[in-house]
């Protein structure tokens, strides 16, 4: 008789530890993501919660700020008068801190709120050239070509740049109905959009702007420069004349003005004066790391002082 047959048993696999250990960590890790990401929402809404409280103290702060050279604009047109550097409108504002316009004592000043510095300046828009005398009805005045190409003489640019600019300000402010006119500027910066090169830009702007309507050139606050390219047939020597004479004494009429060069002089002082209509007002805060500023262009008739445009710069962290 056969021995009995032992039947060898099968081979079972065992449990796979790994695996187990494999799927924690596969939820570990979701887990650690999905805090991750509501962590970094968190952070994200304090933030933007944090920008758009900064931006309504700026906003807020350079408002007052605005009306406070809109009382000292107001003040100075209470008389009436030449527009000068010596008023109280010509002063900057340096940096300072906010609070000390905030409390009459200094003892009584806090420190419980954000560092926020403030500084601003009043300037005359009528101490540039305006192109919006360049273009009349339509037509180019030459004289006033003229006028701008002695700016860009005195900038080192060629005359071309000027034929350039009263071309374009001619097309855009045309009538017609041209679809390809270049747009309307309303700053000096978008003369790019006539095609002038970002240099020439930068070296008209500082004797260039651009009102709403055209206006003379106030005597009293316009740079060398300028003086030289308004007043046809003044030279440079002529011109520090004039400078040097309203610094010690403001001129109070164009005539004034013209009794410096003697009355033998050849200078025409066609579109020139002593008063000023546009003023552009630049304030600057600091708020803790942040810096914005606005620049505000205001028209003051008589007493009345009214805000035509405003610009806002997007805040930035200051430099450290």
């Amino acid at each position: 008789m056969n021995a009995p047959h032992h039947a060898v048993p099968r081979w079972r696999p065992r449990p796979q530890r790994g695996a187990a250990l494999l799927v924690a960590m596969l939820i570990l890790s979701v887990v650690a993501t999905l805090a991750a990401g509501m962590v970094w929402q968190q952070w994200r809404a304090v933030q933007v919660e944090a920008a758009e409280r900064a931006r309504t103290q700026a906003a807020w702060i350079l408002n007052g700020a605005l009306d406070w050279a809109r009382l000292i604009l107001r003040e100075d047109g209470r008389d009436g008068g030449a527009d000068h550097l010596g008023e109280p409108w010509a002063v900057p504002l340096a940096e300072a801190r906010l609070s000390t316009f905030l409390a009459v004592d200094r003892d009584a000043t806090t420190d419980d709120g954000p560092e926020a510095f403030l500084a601003g300046a009043i300037t005359d828009a009528q101490a540039r050239y305006n192109l919006r005398n360049l273009v009349v009805q339509g037509q180019v005045v030459p004289a006033q070509l003229r006028v701008l190409q002695r700016l860009c003489e005195a900038a080192g640019l060629p005359a071309s740049v000027a034929e350039q600019i009263a071309a374009g300000l001619r097309a855009a402010w045309s009538d017609s109905a041209d679809a390809d006119a270049p747009l309307a500027p309303r700053h000096v910066a978008e003369l790019r959009w006539l095609g002038v090169s970002d240099d020439a830009v930068q070296r008209l702007a500082p004797w260039l702007t651009l009102l709403p309507a055209a206006t003379p050139v106030n005597l009293n606050t316009a740079p060398r420069e300028v003086l030289v390219a308004v007043l046809e047939g003044l030279d440079a020597a002529s011109a520090e004349r004039l400078v040097q004479a309203r610094d010690r004494s403001p001129f109070r009429s164009v005539e004034q003005a013209k009794s410096v060069l003697g009355a033998d002089s050849p200078v025409r002082f066609d579109g020139t004066g002593v008063t000023t209509a546009y003023f552009v007002v630049q304030g600057r805060l600091r708020l803790d790391d942040r810096i914005v500023e606005e620049r505000s262009l205001v028209q003051r008739a008589g007493r009345d002082v009214v805000v035509l445009q405003r610009e806002r710069v997007n805040m930035v962290e200051a430099p450290r």
